[in-house]
C-alpha cells in the first residue's frame, strides 16, 4: 500500500519544513511545544478528529534529541498516536496534554520496537514528543489518527501467550482487585484480574517486576480493548486512565516477555495527578519547579569546572546551575563500580535540551549541550530501579573563542 504522506513530509523528508508553535505557545505541553511541528503541517490541517485520513511526519533524531509533533482534537473520542523508526529503532512515545499532563506513554506496544498509544482524548491540543530508547540517532514516522484510520504499526504481539495474547480477557478466571491493594502473583499462577467500580472513577494501574517485563491490557464490561502499555518505567508497565471510567466490571490481561515464574505485583488505585507529576520528576521526565517543593541542589554559578559524587538509585538525582554567558556545557556520568547512569537536561521553562544513556559503546553517559544565559536543571538516575550506585558527575563550561 502506498503511504500516504502529509504535507510536511512531502516538502521535506526531516519534518523541517512543518510551521513551529508560535511564540505564545512558550508554555504549550508544559513548555515542549515551543518548538514543535504541526503534524499536519499547520494547525488547520492537525485536527485529527476530522482529517480525511492520518497524518504523519517523518523525523530525523540526532544523539540524545527528541521530536515533538503538534495535533488537535475537535471531538472527545478514541485515537491511535504511533511511533515507528526506520532500521530497527527503537522509539519511545509520551502523549502530553496542553499543560503537560503525560496522558499516555509507550515504548513497544507496536511490536518490533515500535511505539503505538490508543487513547480516549478530549478536546484540546496534544504533544507527541518522541525520542530513542537508547538515545542514539534515529530515523523514523509519528502518526497520529483516528482509531478507524489505517495504523502505522502492526500492533503488539505478546510472545508468552498470556491473558491479553488473543485480544480477549476472560473473567471467569479473573482474580478481583480492590483498589489500593497490591495483590503478587506468579504469571504462570495468575493473569487475568477483574475491577469493579461501583462510580465513575479515574484509576491507575501497575505491573511490577523488571525480571518478569509485564504487560497491561485493560478491558471493559463489554469486553472491549481499553489500553495497553509496556515498559512505562523501566520494564514496568503502568495505565493512567485520566478520565473516569463509567462504574462497571473490567478485566486487565497480564502478559510478559520475561519469567513466568516470578512474582509480578499488580495495584489498581484511583488516578492521582499530584503521584504522576511526582514520579515525572523521580524518571527526569519532566523537569521539577525550583520553589523548593520538589529537591533540587542549586549549585549557583557554573563558572568553569564542578566535580560530584552521587549515590543515587533508579529515582533521580537533580542539579541546577546558572549560566551567564552563552557557550557549551559538557556534562559526563561515569558509575563507579555497579551500574548504568542515564543523564538528562533541561532549561529554565522545562523543555528538554540533551539526554544519554549510553555513550560510546559503554554504560557512561555524556551530555554536550549549546546553552544561552539562564537557568539549568540536570537529573542522574540509574536505569534499573534495583539498583543503587555512586556515580561521579563531572559539568564543565566552555565559551566560544573570541578573534
Amino acid at each position: 500500500m502506498t503511504r500516504q504522506f502529509s504535507t510536511a513530509l512531502a516538502t521535506s523528508i526531516f519534518a523541517l519544513a512543518a510551521l513551529p508553535a508560535t511564540a505564545q505557545d512558550a508554555n504549550l505541553c508544559g513548555g515542549i511545544g515551543t518548538t514543535a511541528q504541526w503534524l499536519g503541517a499547520d494547525e488547520a490541517s492537525s485536527d485529527i478528529s476530522t482529517a480525511d485520513s492520518y497524518i504523519e511526519q517523518m523525523a530525523l533524531l540526532l544523539l540524545r534529541n527528541e521530536y515533538v509533533g503538534l495535533f488537535t482534537v475537535s471531538q472527545d473520542g478514541d485515537y491511535r498516536i504511533e511511533a515507528q523508526g526506520r532500521g530497527g529503532g527503537d522509539t519511545v512515545l509520551d502523549i502530553r496534554d496542553a499543560a503537560g499532563e503525560i496522558v499516555a506513554s509507550d515504548d513497544d506496544s507496536g511490536g518490533d520496537a515500535a511505539s503505538r498509544a490508543e487513547v480516549y482524548l478530549t478536546t484540546g491540543t496534544y504533544c507527541a514528543s518522541m525520542r530513542s530508547f537508547d538515545g542514539s540517532p534515529l530515523t523514523a514516522f509519528v502518526r497520529a489518527a483516528r482509531i478507524d484510520q489505517e495504523a502505522l504499526t502492526p500492533g503488539f504481539a505478546a510472545t508468552s501467550g498470556g491473558g491479553g495474547s488473543d485480544g480477549e480477557c476472560d473473567l471467569s478466571e479473573a482474580q478481583p482487585l480492590v483498589l489500593g491493594e497490591p495483590v503478587s502473583n506468579t504469571w504462570a499462577a495468575q493473569n487475568v484480574f477483574s475491577l469493579r467500580l461501583d462510580a465513575p472513577t479515574a484509576i491507575s494501574l501497575t505491573a511490577e517486576n523488571q525480571d518478569a517485563d509485564p504487560i497491561l491490557t485493560l478491558f471493559d464490561p463489554d469486553g472491549s480493548w481499553i489500553a495497553e502499555n509496556d515498559d512505562f518505567d523501566g520494564l514496568n508497565s503502568r495505565i493512567d486512565m485520566v478520565n473516569p471510567l463509567p462504574a462497571g466490571e473490567y478485566c486487565i490481561a497480564l502478559d510478559l516477555y520475561g519469567e513466568e515464574n516470578i512474582p509480578i505485583t499488580v495495584t489498581a488505585k484511583a488516578y492521582d495527578a499530584e503521584e504522576v507529576q511526582q514520579n515525572l520528576y523521580a524518571r527526569g521526565d519532566a523537569s521539577p519547579p525550583l520553589d523548593g517543593t520538589y529537591p533540587v541542589e542549586a549549585l549557583g554559578e557554573l563558572a568553569t569546572r564542578l566535580r560530584l559524587d552521587v549515590n543515587t538509585t533508579g529515582d533521580a538525582t537533580w542539579y541546577s546551575f546558572e549560566i551567564y554567558e552563552g557557550g557549551l556545557v559538557l556534562v559526563e556520568a561515569i558509575a563507579q563500580g555497579q551500574g548504568d547512569p542515564v543523564l538528562v537536561m533541561y532549561d529554565d521553562l522545562g523543555r528538554q535540551v540533551g539526554y544519554n544513556d549510553d555513550h560510546d559503546g559503554g554504560l557512561d553517559s555524556l551530555l554536550t549541550v549549546r546553552v544561552q544565559p539562564g537557568t539549568y536543571l540536570v537529573a542522574v538516575r540509574q536505569l534499573d530501579n534495583d539498583t543503587t550506585g555512586f556515580v561521579r558527575m563531572l559539568m564543565e563550561r566552555y565559551v566560544p573563542a573570541r578573534p
